[in-house]
């Protein structure tokens, strides 16, 4: 199996454990921490996996991650209640129905699936 698996920078692993875990429902995988606010934090949720970086030196800041799923509406519905949203779902003229949010550590979240027929 080949895959690719992004890492996000963040400020805080205990702050990014609440977002990603508490509110978006992702499993950890793997924690590598000393202090619990340090360190590397693996999260998956089905087969998407996100590694977690705190310092994240060298890499940049501010990423972009998209994750494909099967129904984006499905999980406008189960995140909007506990997180800000950027943007609503909304059908793309390239033919995906996506929507965005942002982490507290200024990551931008896009979600994507299949158009939906009922807009």
């Amino acid at each position: 199996m080949e895959r690719a698996i992004p890492i996000l920078p963040v400020d805080d692993l205990r702050e990014a454990r609440e977002f990603y875990v508490d509110r978006l429902g992702f499993t950890p995988t793997f924690e590598n921490s000393d202090d619990g606010r340090t360190g590397l934090l693996g999260i998956a949720r089905g087969t998407i996996a996100i590694t977690l970086d705190c310092p994240m030196s060298g890499h940049g800041r501010n990423a972009c991650v998209s994750l494909e799923v099967s129904d984006a509406d499905q999980y406008f519905s189960e995140w909007s209640p506990r997180i800000p949203l950027i943007r609503p779902p909304h059908n793309e003229p390239w033919g995906a129905r996506t929507f965005d949010l942002q982490d507290p550590f200024g990551n931008t979240i896009f979600v994507m699936g299949p158009a939906s027929t009922a807009e």
